[in-house]
């Protein structure tokens, strides 16, 4: 067998990340006879850290392992101590063979029980090293489980009185099976041997069950008995650490290195109830990253670097380098490993999100693939009320439960709590401990599924006589509830006061005000002074109440109001605490509790507030100034003049004809004048500048009429089509946009007499000529140069 077990040297690959097995941040089950926590934690109150656990990983060192395989053990047993977020948890490292001749022994206890705290865990990361050097003279090739577990066992149990709730721990890690054949202890020859281990192994497993201590058994290869491993599981402490499936003990085999660190994870995460974030793996230099959840309370970054020569820097989710000693924004680090081949940051109250860890190293250390990962835990505080808070024998009681982390977040996604069981006990005098269901499903009494607050209800004893105590219990994988008790006492059979709180649930700024009202009846023949007070408040709130103190009249109900003030730096989010009423003259009786549902945001910017009217003004401002344009554009078309002709007759002759072009009527004026050649026909002309002022113009209003006023004088009205006087000529105007004439008249003749800035010289413009114009004057067809298209060819006229 032993030959055949020296075949498996290559798979002692596996081994390498077996210490993830032992880096355990979560709390686990404790044997029944230590279950109940002792007087000093009940006085002091639960711890805020992790739950500690004792624990041991015991490795196989039999022959079938070569050296390189004994290197890469050293490894993964270097991550118990470094992956460990309790600085309360004990642990130690076995290694184990068999003893055959004189000056063997079976196991080889490489590093005691030791604290795992900041010095604890650096004495772990040194002594570990020592699984590396198998000395053949001091242990023989076999594998004795009896004895490895004897010892794991041995020293897990010695001093228990001390702590008697903290959960105990074995994990045994091989890739063969039983073989004692060659260990003279077990018999004379090498069947008796092998029959008595393996009884032996029975009884080891029934001790390790009364002591309560758990067995859990990895195999990997393909030389495993199956069959031994589930009976180590199952022989040992059926503890859990909480009722999620797979957290019983169990064994677990795979059969690569390709599937071993999957099935190491999932291990892990069973076993403590802790859940591991794999993140990035490179060679130096490089960044690798990992991701912490929101609701992470307590985690360590584990660096399996291989070579001590790698140097690790870590940055928070903002990009910020952390000390590897000590406190930054709000969380505590501390780094260890450092000179091994596995470091690991520890932390409390982790900022959430992605992490960067940057690797170095010397030239000549870059060869090997560096990995990171998170293991983390989120232990909630739980936020409790009861309804009523004082409540009568017999009667129907109504609890809730939300969950924030220490750094006050309250927990309102679903997702984050997916997989969680709750539950809670009610004990105290005169009746039994019973417990109970809570639940978040919409069923009454839950109000709305999924708003991550759990309810259940219970009737309280007829026998209840004084104090009561209620302690709620959340798990999920990773997650943990504080277990924090809270206290109420039974009510009187008639209560003498009644009080009902309500606290709007608002949206309010910084420095803002939340509005509620108290009703009370005081049944009572003396009156009542209440105090109306703050609890579980977010850390760095600073809510102020006011008034502090009301008095309830003797036989009456009243109404008050109150109000809590928020400080002007509270932080943005949803507020958490309670707000309670007590009864400041019976012993400070809580009479009624509820919660601050209050969502903080930033006040409103000057835009918030003012953006719509900004804009409705600036489209009123747009359409303004659209209608006004569109009107003065509309205008301008109006008293535009282009196209217009005007024509020159004399007894009703066309003597010359002139159209008006495009931009030659500006702002709906056109100037012109009659030239009077020697010797030729009278003619139109354009004229501006200067000369405008003595000459004829012709202007439309922004009505569409026509006025004209010749050389100077008075304006009258031109009708399109007939003529008007102008000097010893006639004008008349065609193709105008004017209203149309009422009726028609016949040409009026004026006296005779030279128009208005005249010229005496002879006109040059081709086509300006006698029966040029549009008149029944001969040769009006030829008609003149100025198009009626109004086209902008150039007028030598104007």
């Amino acid at each position: 067998m032993r030959e055949k077990k020296m075949h498996w040297t290559s798979k002692g690959s596996a081994l390498l990340l077996a210490g993830a097995l032992l880096a355990l941040p979560g709390p686990l089950t404790a044997p029944p006879a230590a279950a109940a926590p002792g007087p000093a934690r009940t006085a002091a109150g639960p711890a805020e850290g992790p739950d500690p656990l004792d624990f041991a990983v015991v490795v196989d060192q039999s022959a079938s392992l070569a050296e390189k395989d004994l290197a890469r053990e050293t490894e993964a047993a270097a991550l118990l101590s470094q992956g460990e977020i309790s600085d309360r948890s004990r642990a130690a490292v076995i290694g184990f063979g068999s003893s055959e001749k004189p000056g063997q022994s079976p196991v080889n206890e490489v590093c005691p029980l030791t604290v795992a705290d900041a010095a604890g865990r650096e004495r772990l990361s040194a002594c570990v090293q020592q699984l590396g050097r198998r000395d053949a003279a001091r242990m023989g090739p076999g594998t004795d489980f009896p004895a490895a577990i004897r010892q794991a066992v041995t020293r897990l149990t010695e001093g228990g009185a001390k702590t008697p709730a903290v959960p105990k721990v074995v994990f045994l890690l091989t890739d063969g099976k039983l073989d004692v054949a060659d260990s003279p202890e077990y018999g004379t020859d090498r069947d008796t041997r092998q029959s008595n281990g393996a009884r032996r192994l029975t009884e080891e497993l029934a001790r390790a069950k009364a002591a309560g201590v758990q067995i859990w058994p990895l195999g990997f290869g393909s030389e495993i008995d199956r069959s031994a491993l589930t009976a180590m599981a199952e022989g040992g402490y059926r503890g859990a650490c909480s009722a999620i499936p797979g957290s019983v003990p169990h064994m677990r085999v795979v059969g690569t290195s390709a599937e071993i660190d999957k099935a190491l994870q999932e291990t892990f995460a069973a076993a403590r109830c802790a859940r591991i974030a794999q993140g990035t793996v490179g060679k130096p230099p490089a960044d690798l990253t990992v991701t912490i959840p929101p609701i992470a309370t307590d985690g360590s970054l584990t660096v399996a670097k291989h070579d001590p020569k790698v140097r690790v820097t870590y940055y928070d989710p903002a990009g910020r380098k952390v000390p590897v000693r000590g406190e930054f924004d709000g969380s505590t680090f501390e780094v260890s490993g450092q000179d091994g081949p596995v470091e690991a940051l520890r932390v409390k109250d982790p900022l959430p999100g992605r992490w960067r860890v940057h690797i170095e190293a010397p030239e000549g250390h870059r060869d090997r693939e560096v990995a990171v990962r998170a293991i983390w835990q989120g232990r909630l505080r739980s936020d409790v009320t009861l309804d009523p808070a004082s409540p009568r024998a017999g009667e129907k009681v109504t609890v809730q439960v939300r969950m924030q982390t220490r750094r006050g977040v309250v927990i309102t996604d679903p997702r984050q709590l997916a997989g969680l069981t709750a539950s809670a006990e009610v004990a105290g005098a005169g009746f039994e401990p019973f417990a109970f269901k809570l639940a978040d499903d919409g069923r009454a009494p839950d109000a709305k599924a999924g708003d991550v607050r759990f309810t259940g209800t219970f009737t309280l004893p007829a026998g209840a006589t004084g104090d009561l105590e209620l302690v709620t219990r959340m798990a999920a994988p990773g997650i943990t509830s504080d277990r924090r008790p809270v206290h109420a006492q039974r009510g009187p059979d008639v209560p003498v006061l009644t009080a009902g709180l309500v606290v709007d649930r608002v949206t309010v700024n910084p420095g803002g005000t939340v509005r509620g009202t108290l009703d009370v009846t005081n049944n009572d023949s003396a009156p009542h002074t209440l105090r109306i007070a703050l609890q579980d408040q977010t850390p760095g709130a600073e809510l102020a109440v006011a008034p502090t103190s009301v008095t309830a009249t003797a036989g009456k109900s009243t109404r008050f109001s109150f109000t809590v003030t928020l400080a002007a730096g509270t932080a943005l989010g949803e507020l958490g605490g309670r707000v309670a009423v007590v009864d400041a003259g019976e012993g400070g009786t809580v009479l009624d509790t509820a919660f601050l549902d209050v969502l903080v945001v930033a006040p409103p910017t000057w835009w918030d507030r003012w953006w719509k009217a900004v804009t409705g003004g600036a489209a009123a401002l747009l359409v303004l100034a659209v209608v006004a344009g569109i009107r003065i554009a509309a205008g301008r078309r109006r008293r535009d003049l282009t196209g217009t002709t005007l024509e020159l007759r004399d007894d009703g002759r066309s003597l010359h004809s002139l159209t008006i072009r495009r931009g030659q009527s500006e702002n709906g004026t056109f100037a012109f004048t009659v030239d009077e050649p020697y010797g030729e026909a009278p003619m139109l002309r354009g004229v501006h500048g200067t000369a405008a002022s003595t000459a004829h113009v012709l202007r439309r209003t922004t009505s569409g009429e026509l006025l004209l006023r010749p050389g100077g004088g008075n304006q009258v009205p031109v009708r399109a089509g007939e003529p008007v006087g102008l000097g010893e000529h006639e004008l008349v105007v065609r193709g105008a946009r004017v209203p149309a004439p009422r009726r028609s008249r016949g040409p009026r003749r004026p006296g005779r007499g030279t128009g208005s800035g005249g010229g005496t010289g002879r006109g040059t413009d081709p086509g300006t000529g006698p029966g040029s114009g549009l008149g029944p004057g001969p040769g009006s067809a030829s008609g003149a140069t100025g198009a009626t298209d109004g086209s902008d060819t150039y007028d030598a006229n104007f």
